[in-house]
């Protein structure tokens, strides 16, 4: 296939810049969407510019909050000034990730997501989602979150999955046709998360101590895929191993 242009919203982030990386290495030529590059996602400065010429957009773009009104906020904002500049500029195809279990889970974040989904799925231009569980640095990440010797989590069931090998499938569909919800990708095993948070402090040598809290709103299954799903093949102990 001739190489594309291929615009990455959120293309300075964790998953963003491997996608960024394996179009490039794919000879096709990524167009990143961030602040650091002149673009504003939630009011569409300079989307216009950056998306003439372009075939696929893929969204990856991300807010930090756990305010659903925040999550929204930006969501809502942010899909649609995608959505209408890609309209304008004949973009053929929508590429979004999103998070396995938003609708089975009812935290504030997970509400912006689902808004998002909706808007591309009535938008006007050709769509496919793809739902991701949580990768392998999320326990990191929470630890990071997390000021203070005591660290609060969630007793919850997931399936952490490798982050380049979500960046990897977000290319193959980029460079397919529209397929509307692709078939949900997680990792190969399910893990209490209390215990991967436990795994990176004994690793780490912290001295932390990790309490597990139950979560309203959050059933003990809610994240884990159902059905048919792509499964990854990094384990979350082959990650920790090579972090």
């Amino acid at each position: 296939m001739a190489g594309m242009r291929i615009a990455v919203a959120g293309g300075t982030g964790l998953v963003g810049r491997q996608v960024v990386s394996l179009l490039g290495q794919a000879g096709h030529q990524p167009v990143v969407l961030a602040r650091s590059q002149g673009m504003d996602l939630t009011t569409g400065a300079g989307l216009d510019a950056a998306l003439s010429g372009v075939d696929v957009v893929i969204d990856v773009s991300n807010v930090t909050t756990l305010s659903k009104k925040r999550s929204v906020g930006y969501f809502a904002a942010a899909t649609g000034r995608l959505l209408a500049a890609g309209a304008r500029n004949g973009v053929r195809h929508h590429l979004a990730l999103s998070i396995v279990g938003i609708d089975r889970v009812g935290w504030g974040y997970y509400a912006g997501k689902l808004r998002q989904e909706e808007l591309i799925a009535a938008g006007p231009v050709p769509w496919t989602v793809l739902r991701a569980t949580q990768f392998h640095e999320f326990a990191e990440q929470l630890l990071a979150r997390t000021p203070g010797p005591l660290v609060p989590v969630p007793r919850l069931r997931v399936q952490p999955v490798a982050a380049r090998e979500v960046a990897a499938r977000l290319v193959e569909l980029a460079l397919g046709p529209a397929a509307g919800n692709a078939a949900e990708i997680a990792g190969p095993e399910v893990h209490e998360l209390v215990d991967l948070v436990r795994q990176v402090v004994r690793v780490d040598g912290r001295r932390r101590l990790v309490l597990g809290i139950p979560m309203p709103g959050a059933s003990a299954g809610g994240l884990l895929p159902v059905g048919n799903y792509t499964r990854g093949g990094e384990s979350f102990a082959e990650w920790l191993r090579s972090r």
